[in-house]
């Protein structure tokens, strides 16, 4: 009996104690509380006579010296000047330098007081290489813009991450010699820089979800969301609009990832999807059996928030500008979306 009576008061104790240093409740990597959910830091928007900074901070850059050149003459003629970090031109392997020198030209860029956007030479693979080896104290002194898309998502949440406003748009690869093939795609890069408004109709979807909802933008390329998951790179979208795109990706791969994200509670708090180009979907020897759009709707349908297809974003030539952090006017209906960003 006395045994019985010093076990309990043991079990009483050690509860007792696990509430005192752990709390009664275990908090969701998604719970709204653990991040910063306020209105993001809005870098200066461009004006003649500001410098564009050139970066390449993932893959190689292999006979593309044209297209950077290129891409100067297009800031030139919007009375832009620009800096090209000392190792875009590097080759490391699949890499655009070493890991060090392409943190080295980025750090450079977010230090540097006389530039006033990083603008990426392409994506590919390697960003989430430097994520942790960037240094932010100079930078939150005087905050500038990131652009870019693809692997850059891991950017983009880093920047999100700490609370500053950034924009998904072409890269300086994605320049032909003939503009007029990708003239919106340029288009509201420039307005996007500029504090042009932007606003974009979409065309209807019998597979849209109906609904209205004004939320901030966030997101990216699938993969980079699903390979930041777990980290402090993870983007909490909680209250928040989530931007997706993705190439190259078996069907079976996007669900996987989509299957992941959903199970770590990454679509639970969120206020709408929009779905921007799913590009060069590989086939399988085992057919998926449904489209695309049904895929996402799989995953995504029986959740209480709108969804919209065929934003034109993402690695298609018409790639339409989107500021990641600013809160936007989502309305989806099955004719056509709108998305409105708000620019007060």
């Amino acid at each position: 009996m006395y045994f019985y009576d010093m076990t309990r008061f043991t079990r009483i104790t050690l509860l007792i104690c696990s509430l005192f240093f752990f709390g009664k409740t275990t908090v969701s990597a998604q719970e709204p509380s653990l991040k910063n959910t306020s209105t993001l830091i809005r870098p200066p928007y461009l004006k003649a006579g500001d410098t564009v900074a050139i970066v390449a901070p993932s893959g190689i850059l292999k006979n593309r010296f044209d297209e950077i050149e290129h891409a100067k003459t297009l800031l030139k003629s919007w009375g832009l000047h620009t800096v090209v970090g000392k190792h875009v031109f590097s080759q490391a392997n699949h890499f655009a330098g070493t890991d060090d020198e392409r943190c080295e030209d980025f750090q450079n860029a977010l230090d540097r007081p006389e530039i006033s956007a990083i603008w990426c030479a392409r994506g590919g693979y390697g960003a989430v290489r430097i994520l942790d080896k960037l240094d932010f104290t100079k930078f939150k002194q005087q905050p500038k813009w990131l652009i870019g898309y693809s692997d850059i998502t891991a950017l983009h949440n880093l920047f999100h991450n700490k609370g500053i406003e950034s924009i998904h748009a072409m890269m300086c690869v994605s320049l032909p010699q003939d503009e007029s093939k990708i003239k919106e795609t340029i288009a509201t890069f420039k307005d996007a820089i500029f504090g042009t408004p932007l606003h974009y109709t979409l065309k209807g979807s019998t597979y849209n979800k109906p609904g209205s909802v004004t939320a901030p933008l966030v997101g990216g390329n699938l993969t980079m969301l699903h390979t930041m998951l777990g980290s402090n790179t993870s983007i909490n979208t909680a209250g928040k609009i989530l931007f997706i795109e993705e190439i190259g990706e078996y069907k079976y791969h996007i669900d996987r990832m989509l299957q992941s994200l959903k199970r770590a509670g990454y679509f639970d708090n969120c206020k709408g999807v929009i779905i921007g180009d799913i590009t060069r979907v590989r086939k399988n020897t085992t057919p998926w059996g449904t489209s695309i759009e049904q895929l996402f709707l799989d995953v995504l349908g029986n959740y209480n928030f709108p969804i919209a297809f065929n934003m034109p974003a993402g690695h298609e030539k018409d790639n339409r500008a989107l500021i990641l952090g600013r809160p936007v006017n989502l309305t989806v209906t099955h004719t056509k979306s709108t998305v409105v960003f708000k620019n007060e």
